[in-house]
Formats: structure tokens, C-alpha cells, sequence
């Protein structure tokens, strides 16, 4: 099947789905008006086993750090500032993304690109943080992955209606 997400569990098409054993989400969680809800929505649809693997862009990386202090924050036709992103996530919020929504991160894996500013780029970042007092080598891990592999497991209950977001 095909289509917008949000518009096919809205309408009821994938009400006769089977459960799966995994969604795929390679980036496109950031396209969605209300991931929350999506991921919500598809806890019906997987195994009690199942999982949840997702591909999401990093916006703590250091490239939109240096774009943000430049004012240079321009959308693109693809990357991190696609210009059809509607939300934006760090680490922490994608790790709230999940448990919000009733999941439980079962693995979370950086994708680390070389890039020759790499270095001098996490140096300035760890200065940023050490200016502000916050913890210098969790800034600059955080700053490195362009992107991040989440893999998920539904949890036995799932949260409130009222979860935060």
C-alpha cells in the first residue's frame, strides 16, 4: 500500500492491515505533521514482538550549529534543512519521541560522516558548552551523527492521551 501516512491511519485504510513484525521509518518521521500520533497509531498494528526502526535527521549536528550562530539557516532540497521537514529533533527529543509514544528505545545508533571541519567544528562546540557550563563531551557526541538509527519496541502499556510531547 501507498500513501500519506497520517492520511491512511485517519481513514481507517489499514484497518484490515496484519500486525508486522517492524515499521520502517527511514526519514520521514520529520515529514509528519504529528509523529506522536503516528507512532501511537501503529502500535496496533505490530506483533507484540515487533519493533520500530526509524532513520531520523540529527539537528544538533555541528553543520546547523555553525548555520544557526552564522544566520545562515537557508532550507535545501534534501538534508538536514530539506525544506519539506516539518519538525526537527536532537537525540534527547528523539529518545522523548519514542517513550512518548509508547516506546522503548532498544538501540540507538549515530551515522558518523568525515567531514574535514569535523574536528575544529566539535572543538567550538565544546567551548560553546563549557562557556555554559553544560557537560563538553556529551555536546560534542552529540554534535558529531548527521543522523540516527532507532530501533524501538512497543511498550506493554501505552502512555496516557495527555503525554507530552
Amino acid at each position: 500500500m501507498e500513501g500519506d501516512i497520517e492520511q491512511l491511519l485517519s481513514s481507517g485504510a489499514l484497518s484490515n492491515m496484519q500486525p508486522a513484525q517492524c515499521w520502517v521509518f527511514g526519514d520521514t518521521l520529520e515529514h509528519l505533521r504529528d509523529p506522536w500520533q503516528t507512532l501511537r497509531a501503529i502500535r496496533t498494528f505490530l506483533i507484540p514482538e515487533g519493533h520500530v526502526c526509524a532513520c531520523i535527521p540529527n539537528m544538533q549536528h555541528w553543520s546547523i550549529q555553525v548555520r544557526l550562530n552564522t544566520g545562515n539557516l537557508d532550507y535545501a532540497e534534501s538534508g538536514l534543512l530539506d525544506r519539506t521537514h516539518l519538525r526537527w529533533f536532537t537525540r534527547i527529543t528523539m529518545q522523548r519521541l519514542f517513550e512518548n509514544s509508547g516506546y522503548s528505545i532498544k538501540r540507538i545508533l549515530p551515522r558518523i560522516f568525515e567531514h574535514p571541519h569535523n574536528q575544529a567544528a566539535l572543538n567550538l562546540v565544546g567551548q560553546f558548552a563549557a562557556a555554559l557550563g553544560n557537560n563538553v563531551d556529551q555536546a560534542r557526541q552529540d554534535a558529531l551523527p548527521l543522523q540516527y538509527v532507532i530501533k524501538a519496541a512497543p511498550l506493554a502499556t501505552s502512555p496516557g492521551a495527555a503525554s507530552q510531547r
